[in-house]
């Protein structure tokens, strides 16, 4: 469908308002669309009558296979799936030799010391900053508790009466 815009729309109308005139407007419009809505009706038609065809020849069925070949996404990912299952589950044992096994639970420990290391600075920091916000804005207001009740202040008239 060509691109037109608002103002092009506009134009056209504005012409054929001029050429056509203000009673025959809306019949040249409504013919208009009629016309459009044939070509559309016709146009989906053919489509339809293509999609059955490529159906009943099996070229859908074809194309279905040749995309499922063709993905990039899906060459030899499986194979190296498979192939990475047994590394992922690897243990050291006596194959691998002394020096293996005490690197692997040499590792373990660290690892485990650098979490309880990172858990241990995250609490203090939390603690740290909940100190600095006390400080800083005084106790912390429970957000159950109630509202406490505010006076209204007093108006110059409410004074004279």
């Amino acid at each position: 469908m060509p691109d037109i815009g608002l103002s092009e729309m506009l134009v056209i109308g504005v012409v054929a308002l001029i050429v056509v005139g203000p009673k025959d407007l809306p019949v040249m419009f409504r013919r208009v669309g009629e016309f459009t809505g044939r070509m559309r009706r016709m146009a989906r038609d053919f489509q339809r009558a293509m999609d059955d065809a490529a159906d009943e020849s099996g070229v859908g069925d074809i194309a279905g296979d040749l995309r499922k070949i063709a993905n990039p996404k899906k060459f030899g990912t499986d194979a190296f799936k498979d192939a990475a299952k047994d590394l992922t589950a690897w243990e050291p044992d006596e194959t691998t030799g002394p020096a293996t096994r005490e690197l692997s639970e040499k590792r373990k420990a660290q690892k485990a010391a650098m979490d309880a290391k990172s858990r241990e600075y995250a609490e203090k920091r939390l603690a740290r900053e909940a100190a600095e916000r006390e400080a800083s804005d005084g106790p912390v207001p429970d957000p159950h508790a109630p509202e406490p009740e505010v006076e209204a202040p007093e108006t110059p008239a409410a004074k004279e009466a």
